[in-house]
């Protein structure tokens, strides 16, 4: 059976001889030269042909193709795209059925609008929700806030309803001081503001549902203390590509840690 120990080892001794000749610098085991912590993960447990639905927003979207049909194209390339590779390698036997439906400038209440087509009657064995960023200017007061939270946990419930043994994970909404109009203090404080408003609810929400809670916020914040901002986040809030390799390996280090 394919492994992922025994298919990195099955490259290892040839890509290995050409790195040392070409005078690769040593890093720590599963870190690069920024600090950031690599793929040193447990694989997590997931039965043959497990369906995983990604939602959010357009970090989540990324220009996933709308027709399903092309094979190529129907991830996007987003942090979905990089997970999914990953576990299709990783664990090629598992055979696991990846659906991303992500959906760019959408709000909690959109996800709402469209739970039942886009994720109710996909049926999925793991649900993994990022939103909250285009909310940031709706959630000013403590109404919009409860509405907020009700409209993330009516979701939540509908899904938990539907299948009891649906395994979630929620990541946090995030944003960083860079670029654009995020690169002014005022603009950034802002909607940082806003977001650590998002964050309990986002943590109880785990807590309430039993669900994976991925700290993504915490994530960046570290990054951009190792090395800075634009090195992972464009605008403020679109990762780069790096920025979406941080995301997949958050997301996997925090799965495999529960479901192992």
């Amino acid at each position: 059976m394919l492994t992922r120990r025994t298919f990195i080892k099955s490259g290892a001794a040839s890509a290995g001889a050409a790195a040392l000749g070409a005078g690769a610098a040593a890093q720590e085991p599963g870190r690069g030269t920024a600090g950031i912590e690599g793929y040193n993960y447990r694989l997590p447990a997931f039965k043959k042909g497990s369906r995983l639905l990604f939602q959010g927003d357009s970090i989540t979207d990324m220009k996933w193709g709308r027709n399903q049909k092309d094979r190529n194209h129907y991830l996007g390339h987003s942090y979905v795209y990089l997970i999914a590779a990953r576990l299709g390698v990783d664990m090629a036997e598992a055979q696991l059925d990846v659906y991303n439906r992500g959906m760019s400038g959408h709000k909690v209440s959109d996800l709402r609008a469209r739970w039942q087509k886009d994720a109710l009657d996909m049926r999925p064995d793991l649900l993994s929700v990022l939103i909250g960023i285009n909310d940031v200017n709706r959630i000013r007061n403590r109404d919009a806030i409860k509405t907020w939270e009700d409209d993330y946990r009516s979701i939540l419930t509908s899904s938990r309803k539907a299948n009891p043994d649906l395994r979630i994970v929620l990541l946090d909404p995030f944003v960083l001081q860079c670029g654009g109009s995020l690169s002014r203090e005022e603009n950034y404080k802002r909607y940082r503001a806003q977001v650590e408003r998002q964050l309990p609810i986002v943590k109880q929400l785990a807590e309430d549902f039993d669900a994976v809670h991925v700290r993504t916020q915490e994530v960046f914040d570290a990054a951009a203390k190792a090395v800075a901002p634009g090195q992972w986040i464009w605008d403020g809030i679109h990762p780069l590509p790096q920025g979406h390799e941080l995301i997949a390996r958050a997301w996997l280090r925090e799965v495999s840690a529960r479901w192992n």
